[in-house]
C-alpha cells in the first residue's frame, strides 16, 4: 500500500467517523425532542381528563339543581 493510498483511506475514515458522529448527534436530538413531546402530551392528556371530570361534575350538579327546581 502506498503512502497516497494510506492518506486517502485515512481521510475517508475521518470523514466517515465525522458523519457517524453527526448522525448520532441528530439521533440524540430527535430522541430528546420525542421525550419533550411525550411529556407535553402526557401533561395535556392529564389536563384534558381533569377538565372532562369537572364538566361531568358540573353536569351532575346542573341536573340535580334542575330536579330540585322542578319540584317547587
Amino acid at each position: 500500500m502506498t503512502t497516497s493510498e494510506l492518506k486517502r483511506l485515512s481521510q475517508e475514515l475521518g470523514e466517515t467517523t465525522r458523519e457517524k458522529i453527526q448522525a448520532a448527534e441528530y439521533g440524540l436530538a430527535v430522541l430528546e425532542e420525542k421525550q419533550q413531546l411525550k411529556q407535553q402530551y402526557d401533561e395535556l392528556e392529564a389536563e384534558y381528563e381533569t377538565i372532562r371530570t369537572e364538566m361531568e361534575q358540573l353536569k351532575e350538579v346542573s341536573r340535580g339543581a334542575g330536579a330540585v327546581a322542578g319540584r317547587g
